[in-house]
């Protein structure tokens, strides 16, 4: 009888340990949120500690307490069993994932197409309707946007992480709000997030968006109002790759999160699978394969997914061995990207070099962020980080940074365009630097200077289409003027000269950028070729970002009583008649 209670009272405490476990197992679960799902690796660890747990407590279950007594329990013998095979799984499916084995299949996950860069990127006949500013810079401008707003400013914060997106054709980058902290999320979680910011990179504005009905479901919302625990519970299988923070054509807000899945293996290759579509006002979502996804959307595939991809592709091509030994046409790409909207989709970018010498790019390539196309361009000359250097020393007396440059189309020549930023992220010039030849630099303080003098720059290197070149001035507008005052102002060491007409119009132009300007007299009869200021980094960068920290409001280009004036920035004059 006493044998039989003994054996009782062991079997109830197994199950209370199996109950405990089960409790401890869940909460773990509700606080981590890992997938449950055989191409996780953390899944497999997650599962397997709590089977080793409860393996551990059977032990102290056990009638005797000793490791010698539980070997003989037939819950000890299911569990020993269910590890090892665990092990055994993990080790086989680890194995059977590696590059080693699979060099082929990871090298054809994406496929690529060799363009022209002439062909497939089309010529910039003007900078001022690129998108150049970057997330920190997107950060500052958007800080000005809510800073006004006391009710805003004291209960949230910006989410830092810009994403950049395709909205109705424009470029722009958008972040929600987020609760500041947990007390601010309780008291109002009621209310909700009223709203986002919406960042223009072309003129360097925000403007703060408050929506009919507020986001319920965010990161920084706690319990079951988090994201990531509401698209858990809703989807506790899949691998998600991130939530990012996109809008549609209306402007609605939506979380777009890719799920990911294992193509070579137990684990290796993991790519995009599909995506889940969340909407964080009312908490519904719906699931979408990777081929069936609105055209809206614009991030499926995040850079760091894109790059690793293609360098499976430029090093495992001709094999494993080929990779370690010999690295023959051996390519990565370089270690940061930047994202450029085009054909209505946004696109990551990135140089590519040789894995032997990494100290210049043989060609870069272009990944869709939607489609994930992909497309390399041969193109030799500066990486990305050496253009950038160069840039920086033509102004280092200043201290500017640059920012990761866009790669444009001038005149045929592959170009990197970027901003120059002080200490405070505010952007305070631009560059255009050649990517064939990283010497030819130029730097202004309008994009319109800035481009003016990489021309010219280019025509005296013979570098690009001469003639290509030149339309870019012969398209665009002119004017006949009767001129009635000159003025030569310096600010911050540069002279500008600003030309009057009759009609009160003004026209300025930088005077290093063409000296023929001491020619022009009051009386004369010109030609002006010219381009409006009003998108030129709205007049300047700098003017763009002033305000913050006090700064001058006057901190650029136009003296102050040109201040009202619709100035029109000169590309070149000639006399009447010529």
């Amino acid at each position: 009888m006493l044998k039989n209670y003994t054996e009782k009272t062991s079997v109830a405490k197994t199950i209370i340990a199996l109950i405990v476990v089960a409790i401890l197992e869940f909460i773990a679960f509700y606080i981590l949120l890992p997938p449950l799902n055989i191409h996780d690796i953390g899944s497999w660890i997650f599962q397997g500690f709590f089977v080793l747990l409860f393996l551990i407590a059977t032990f102290f279950c056990s009638k005797e307490n000793n490791i010698e007594q539980l070997s003989v329990t037939i819950v000890s013998k299911i569990v020993t069993a269910v590890i090892a095979i665990g092990v055994v799984v993990v080790v086989i499916g680890g194995l059977t994932s590696l590059e080693i084995f699979n060099a082929s299949r990871y090298s054809s996950l994406i496929k690529v197409k060799e363009c022209k860069f002439e062909d497939e990127i089309a010529q910039t006949d003007t900078v001022n309707d690129i998108a150049l500013m970057d997330t920190k810079s997107a950060r500052v401008v958007g800080e000005r946007a809510i800073g006004s707003l006391s009710d805003l400013v004291s209960q949230y914060v910006i989410n830092q992480d810009y994403n950049q997106i395709d909205y109705n054709g424009q470029p722009k980058k958008v972040a929600t709000l987020e609760y500041a902290d947990f007390f601010k999320w309780f008291n109002n979680r009621k209310n909700g997030i009223p709203g986002y910011v919406l960042v223009d990179p072309v003129e360097f504005e925000a403007e703060y968006i408050k929506l009919d009905k507020p986001i319920k479901y965010t990161s920084s919302a706690r319990f079951n109002d988090k994201l990531q625990r509401k698209l858990r519970f809703e989807y506790p299988t899949a691998i998600f790759e991130g939530y990012y923070f996109e809008l549609d054509n209306d402007g609605n807000p939506y979380y777009i999160c890719p799920t990911l899945t294992a193509k070579i293996g137990l684990f290796g290759g993991k790519d995009v699978k599909g995506v889940v579509i969340f909407d964080p006002c009312t908490g519904k979502s719906k699931y979408y394969d990777v081929k069936n996804v609105p055209q809206w959307v614009d991030r499926i595939y995040d850079g760091d997914l894109a790059t690793r991809k293609f360098d499976w592709y430029g090093t495992l091509s001709d094999g494993f061995i080929n990779s370690i030994i010999g690295q023959k046409d051996c390519k990565i790409t370089t270690e940061d990207y930047g994202y450029k909207v085009m054909d209505d989709d946004v696109w990551i970018y990135t140089g590519v070099t040789s894995v032997i010498d990494d100290s210049s790019n043989i060609g870069f390539v272009m990944i869709n962020a939607r489609t994930g196309e992909t497309r390399y361009f041969k193109a030799a000359g500066a990486e990305e980080f050496s253009a950038m250097d160069a840039a920086e020393g033509q102004v280092q007396n200043l201290g500017y940074k640059a920012s990761f440059p866009a790669i444009i189309n001038i005149g045929g020549e592959p170009t990197y365009f970027m901003v120059l930023k002080d200490k405070s992220n505010l952007v305070k010039q631009y560059a255009l630097v050649n990517v064939k030849k990283y010497s030819i630099v130029a730097t202004g303080t309008t994009q319109r200077d800035t481009l003016s003098s990489y021309n010219k720059l280019m025509k005296e290197n013979n570098l690009g289409n001469k003639q290509a070149i030149d339309d870019m001035n012969n398209d665009l507008p002119n004017i006949n003027i009767r001129v009635t005052d000159v003025e030569y102002i310096t600010t911050d060491g540069e002279t500008y000269v600003y030309i009057s007409d009759e009609n009160n119009n003004v026209y300025k132009e930088l005077f290093a950028e063409d000296e023929s300007l001491i020619f022009i007299k009051p009386g004369a009869q010109i030609t002006i070729y010219y381009e409006e200021d009003k998108k030129d980094g709205k007049k300047n960068a700098d003017e763009s970002q002033s305000t913050t920290d006090g700064e001058s409001q006057e901190n650029g280009l136009d003296n102050a009583k040109y201040d009202s004036q619709n100035i029109k920035t000169i590309v070149k004059w000639k006399a009447q008649g010529e």
